[in-house]
């Protein structure tokens, strides 16, 4: 993830509610991003859960952080399905769905690395990076943290980044 280019970049993606939204539509907000997909047996429900759960931990700091779950499986994830999953974590999460090549294109923008396997059955699973990825309120990235950390580590961090009151 060093020294290999940017991270970050513009995206227009389908919510959960069906509405069009872009990068330039969070701007104002500090921004949690993860890429994942609804039937990940694993850790991305375990990451969800933390990101949900700081978002919760920051008290009235959470009106400055938008929460973001970017599929990497659009062809399952679809905007209905995603609005029944993102509410299972956070009421404040939005789900964000796309073509293939939409997705295709934020995920290399973060570098996030993903594949089906076994490419051709029906009964695939999605190996794929899961970083959170924290962005400021201009969508400059700021950094990122790895799997399995917690909701405390997160605020600790979220709060060196939220607007001074």
């Amino acid at each position: 993830m060093w020294n290999r280019g940017p991270i970050v970049g513009p995206f227009a993606l389908t919510d959960h509610s069906g509405k069009l939204r872009t990068d330039e539509d969070f701007r104002g907000k500090l921004l949690l991003i993860y890429f994942g997909y609804s039937y990940c047996p694993d850790v991305c429900p375990t990451d969800l859960q933390q990101i949900g759960l700081a978002v919760d931990r920051l008290g009235a700091g959470a009106e400055a952080v938008q929460p973001l779950f970017i599929t990497l499986d659009p062809g399952r994830d679809t905007a209905a399905h995603l609005a029944d999953y993102v509410p299972l974590f956070h009421p404040r999460l939005i789900g964000l769905t796309g073509s293939a090549e939409q997705i295709r294109h934020v995920a290399l923008a973060y570098k996030v690395y993903y594949t089906k396997y076994p490419p051709r059955s029906p009964d695939y699973v999605i190996d794929h990076s899961s970083f959170v990825y924290l962005v400021d309120e201009d969508g400059k990235y700021i950094g990122f943290f790895p799997p399995g950390t917690t909701a405390d580590r997160m605020v600790e961090v979220m709060r060196q980044h939220l607007p001074k009151p």
